[in-house]
């Protein structure tokens, strides 16, 4: 097909703003998909996607639009709006020569809205602004217009307006794409460029691979090659998303869809990979992606010991269709055999963990999540530890550095001074506020990574009674007064419940872990000792009492040194028994502290 009758765009927005309903809308007036097959969310075909109404994965498909008496093939990628998917709106975006910035007409304009309007601008593509839900009695599309060219700096005036529920204003917002968004600058006669966008596993077919053709044309039974892994595939099929998978045999330049061969793991294709002909003409490689950057970790353990295989194939069958985390055997003395696992973002973790229990029935235990951390050797070099049992002792390393954020969070301004109060008590550093309208601020601050993952989303909720929004990027690592916050039981180091906090808080969240075990923990025959410590120091202890059976009871008058030595009998016998007997911690003692609420997380 002729390249100026292609269009290739993405829909970015905040959650909820309506990209999949939009979608959904565009799909039914191009006849897409027929009136009986519709359903709502029908890219988002994860059954998590549709249970939390959230996209997790960009999804690409293909429509056909008339205007003006000629046919356009319109390439549409929908994309997640959470922070943690950020990523994903990234590929999405490099395989586009434009974008719909969709926004809420009662809401406005969001953290992730501005962020992925950016995200947009520095991947330099023609934007084009959608007021959506103007079906709801509180719309309030020219505010919500001027909010726009204020926040981002994007012309706002002709802005679109639609409900993507009622389908008014979709076939304006069709039109829009043909006529605001260039069509892709490439020729179908250069030599073969493919960029990997994306690519999924199926249990039939293997890795479907989603690409776009920036140059030349691909076609059925070529062989191609691929420099990232440095593999050769012979192209099997060869298609469209519309949006079920279409057999054409042939994508030329400027066009979206999909290639499959015999690639039977995730590892043998590199997204951002450029797909070239196999001994062909030398190309100049595509810039690609930036592999993902894991910030947060969290130990997965079985609860049955016998499932840790099961677990490990669980895991290696998730990781082929989500690149995007990584896992490794780690063993704990409390919790066994387990996997350290590596995620985006706490959304992003609790996904896998569903998924895990869902499709895989899976019981298992999962550790309080951390983030990444970096010690500087006396040398001065640095090495990053993911978890507080990898830190050396303290003569081994000068400091310890932590990830540090820029947070971007939008809110009604008469909630400012108490969300103000919440990131100077999270250790945030001011940054700069923006008034985008009389009524909504934006508020910028610099706050470390693992005070945002514990509890700083849930505190902002709170404060703004559900209004407050925020996105953050990371920025680099800074040092601070860092310490690793040890919990013993019975003199014995637990290290899945170690943590890593600032000086100042290592007291006050050692005793609520305690009091958490002590409540938790059975009692033995023997006392048991529940110690918090930071290096040396003990900083806070429990103890749990001694079972004691009354071993006078039988002892009727006479001397009290009668009494006196069955007393010591039965001390010395308890002194033998705790100097070999274990303590046995209970799952849900971990539970209780590693699975969150109140005062221990």
């Amino acid at each position: 097909m002729d390249p100026k009758y292609i269009r290739n765009f993405s829909i970015i927005a905040h959650i909820d703003h309506g990209k999949s309903t939009l979608a959904d809308r565009m799909l039914e007036h191009t006849g897409a998909v027929k009136k009986r097959d519709m359903r709502d969310q029908l890219l988002d075909d994860m059954e998590l996607e549709r249970e939390r109404g959230i996209t997790i994965k960009a999804r690409a498909v293909t429509i056909w639009h008339e205007k003006d008496g000629e046919t356009y093939q319109l390439n549409l990628i929908d994309t997640p709006g959470h922070v943690d998917f950020h990523y994903e709106v990234e590929k999405s975006l490099q395989a586009c020569e434009g974008a719909l910035l969709l926004v809420d007409a009662s809401q406005g304009v969001e953290a992730q809205t501005v962020a992925n309007a950016y995200l947009a601008t520095d991947a330099d593509l023609e934007i084009i602004p959608v007021l959506n839900k103007l079906d709801l009695p509180h719309a309030r599309p020219d505010e919500i217009a001027e909010e726009i060219e204020h926040s981002i700096g994007i012309d706002a005036t002709d802005s679109l307006r639609v409900s993507a529920k009622t389908g008014e204003g979709v076939k304006e917002v069709l039109d829009a794409v043909v006529d605001r968004i260039p069509p892709p600058d490439e020729s179908p006669d250069d030599p073969l460029r493919a960029l990997i966008f994306d690519a999924v596993y199926d249990e039939f077919r293997g890795i479907i691979v989603y690409l776009r053709v920036v140059d030349g044309r691909i076609r059925e039974k070529d062989k191609v090659f691929m420099p990232g892994t440095e593999k050769v595939y012979e192209a099997i099929e060869i298609g469209r998303f519309s949006p079920k998978m279409e057999r054409t045999k042939e994508l030329a330049a400027g066009e979206v869809g999909y290639f499959i061969s015999n690639i039977k793991k995730l590892g043998d294709v590199r997204v951002g990979d450029t797909m070239i002909i196999h001994k062909g003409p030398e190309v100049e490689m595509l810039p690609g992606y930036k592999p993902p950057v894991h910030m947060v970790y969290a130990d997965f353990y079985p609860t049955a010991s016998g499932d840790f295989e099961h677990m490990r194939e669980a895991l290696e069958t998730l990781s082929l269709s989500d690149s995007s985390f990584s896992f490794e055997p780690v063993t704990s003395a409390g919790l066994g055999f387990g996997f350290r696992c590596g995620f985006l973002g706490l959304l992003h973790m609790e996904i896998v963990q569903q998924r895990l229990e869902r499709e895989h029935d899976l019981d298992m235990i999962q550790t309080a999540p951390t983030v990444t951390y970096r010690i500087e050797l006396a040398d001065g070099t640095e090495e990053e530890i993911h978890s507080p049992g990898q830190l050396p002792d303290p003569d081994k390393f000068e400091r310890i550095l932590e990830p540090v954020a820029r947070v971007s969070m939008l809110l009604p301004s008469e909630y400012i001074g108490a969300l103000m109060q919440v990131a100077n008590d999270h250790r945030g550093t001011y940054v700069r506020q923006e008034y985008l309208s009389p009524t909504r601020v934006q508020l910028v601050y610099d706050i470390p990574l693992a005070e945002i993952i514990y509890d700083f989303y849930d505190k902002l909720k709170s404060c703004t009674r559900g209004y407050g929004t925020l996105n953050y990027e990371i920025l680099g690592f800074n040092a601070d007064d860092l310490v690793k916050l040890r919990i013993m039981v019975a003199g014995e180091e637990v290290d899945a419940l170690s943590c890593m906090l600032h000086r100042e808080q290592a007291e006050y969240r050692g005793r609520a872990i305690i009091k958490k075990l002590r409540k938790e923990i059975p009692r033995h025959m023997f006392e048991v000792a529940l110690q918090a410590a930071v290096g040396g120091r003990i900083i806070a202890r429990e103890n749990i009492a001694a079972l004691r059976k009354d071993v006078t009871a039988k002892c009727y008058g006479g001397d009290i040194t009668r009494k006196r030595k069955l007393l010591e009998k039965q001390k010395e016998g308890k002194r033998r028994m705790k100097q070999i007997g274990n303590v046995d911690i209970p799952q849900k003692a971990f539970l209780s502290v590693l699975g969150g609420g109140g005062d221990a997380k």
